[in-house]
């Protein structure tokens, strides 16, 4: 990918070795497109400070967890995840999810643990500083771009473009390339009306649903770049390998890719990515599944970019000179609880084939990858219904504003008990299955937040209802609350 700075790893190195007496653990948090990235992290937050129920977290289910707290992060330049607003949003009448993050972010979280080391707790209590880096899944998205050229960046975006399952979305701007010539003298008028077709073309993908590709990602997250040379850049074909002529279009846009990647990328990775010690990346699975080839097509390239973009492996001593890796990789599919839970373990079990190659070649570098489902905060509960003799497994919850099934559509104000159908019990077939087909048989529909409430009746925060978010804390810190 990359190599760090000797001051990257000397400033890395200090960091790990002042918190000897108190350990942390930078866990990264990511998501594709509408996987609920925010609502992950305050839903997580809040179980912690609660004390929430948290049963297959082993060191709550062993009441050894005395209590966790928020402090002050310690990277003064990243802005701060804000758990509050956030929390305000879903404790709100009625409740809303709050809005996506668009820039990274980072919260710390400090838990007070009793060790189940003997040794450990005639010392006294231990802590443990978990920093919480959120950051856009179309930066995670980019950073195999540092291994690429702008030829090879051409090539794979033009073949995508011109896919049957993307040509008439990005016609406008394979219209404007092929009466565009890459030998002309460089145009800057030309270079913004190729940046925003292909920004164009670009966002309505993602719109469609799209999870993967997307690259550049700072197109459809500009920020304070937004209108800059860094974002003003655009796919062409190269007729041969030699490099195109001094001072052409072609010369124009190979020079601002690289400065994107020196600029926007590399950064990234030096100063953020590259110190993080787990990672979970929340993918909408379920989402693909119901619509069907193209997006479950798209949801595979994605996992296989994201792969590239981990380092992947087993930390030692020398870790401390040459750079950590991601010791633990946690994919988790989200919005379980859009389905009945007999379907849970089967929406896992298809997440896991998607996967299946990631997690085999990081197991071979030493380090754990898994992948389960889960809802960090649930929004429905189970239910059932009778339908003629049968009798079917339902889900309880309002319906979003808008949304419809079946020919009827939701008001936003009145529950619903829905059947969203049931995943095949074959991962396989059922992923051959959605390879295969336009439309999935899953009748889904958005839900709004549950109503929640702020205290107990003793004053004490309420921990938020989920499915399998304990196991996911399990996961990614249980090891270093031994």
């Amino acid at each position: 990918m990359t190599d760090l700075t000797y001051s990257d790893l000397i400033r890395d190195a200090q960091t790990r070795l002042g918190n000897y007496l108190t350990p942390c653990v930078r866990l990264g948090v990511t998501g594709l497109s509408r996987a609920g990235k925010t609502v992950f992290i305050t839903a997580l937050v809040r179980n912690l400070v609660s004390g929430g129920r948290l049963p297959f977290f082993a060191a709550d289910a062993e009441h050894r967890i005395v209590r966790a707290y928020l402090e002050p992060q310690p990277d003064d330049s990243v802005p701060r995840f804000n758990y509050e607003a956030h929390l305000n949003d879903l404790l709100s009448v009625p409740p809303a999810w709050p809005e996506s993050t668009r820039r990274i972010s980072e919260l710390r979280v400090t838990i007070e643990y009793q060790s189940a080391s003997l040794l450990k707790r005639m010392v006294g209590l231990s802590k443990l500083h978990v920093d919480i880096v959120d950051y856009p899944g179309e930066w995670l998205i980019d950073l195999p771009l540092l291994d690429q050229d702008y030829r090879g960046f051409s090539t794979e975006a033009l073949a995508l473009a011109a896919a049957p399952e993307r040509a008439d979305t990005a016609k406008p701007f394979l219209s404007f390339l092929a009466g565009t010539d890459p030998a002309a003298v460089e145009d800057e008028q030309i270079a913004m009306t190729g940046a925003k077709l292909f920004t164009d073309y670009l966002r309505r993908v993602r719109e469609g649903g799209a999870q993967s590709t997307l690259a550049p990602g700072r197109f459809l997250l500009p920020g304070d770049l937004e209108g800059s040379p860094l974002l003003t850049f655009f796919p062409m074909p190269l007729a041969s390998d030699e490099r195109p002529p001094r001072a052409s279009l072609a010369a124009m846009m190979m020079r601002r890719f690289e400065s994107y990647k020196s600029t926007v990328v590399k950064p990234f990775f030096n100063e953020h990515f590259a110190r993080l010690d787990r990672q979970i990346v929340l993918v909408d699975v379920l989402g693909a599944l119901n619509r069907g080839a193209d997006a479950v097509g798209d949801l595979e390239r994605a996992m296989t970019a994201i792969m590239k973009a981990f380092r992947p492996g087993a930390n030692s001593w020398l870790s401390l000179i040459i750079g950590r890796k991601i010791d633990r990789v946690l994919f988790a599919a989200t919005k379980a609880d859009h389905l009945p839970a007999s379907s849970h373990d089967r929406l896992e079990a298809i997440l896991k084939l998607i996967v299946d190659e990631a997690i085999s070649r990081a197991e071979t570098e030493g380090a754990g990858v898994s992948a389960l489902a889960m809802a960090a905060l649930r929004a429905t509960r189970e239910t059932t219904a009778k339908h003629g003799s049968e009798i079917l497994p339902c889900l309880r919850g309002m319906p979003i504003n808008g949304e419809t099934i079946g020919g009827v559509t939701f008001n936003g104000k009145t529950e619903a008990a829905i059947f969203p159908g049931d995943l095949p019990i074959d991962p396989e077939a059922a992923l051959s299955a959605a390879r295969s087909v336009k439309t999935a048989s899953l009748e889904l529909v958005r839900f709004a937040p549950p109503k929640l409430i702020d205290t107990l009746p003793d004053g004490k925060p309420a921990a938020f209802p989920h499915i399998r978010l304990d196991r996911a804390l399990d996961f990614l810190i249980s090891d270093y609350l031994a």
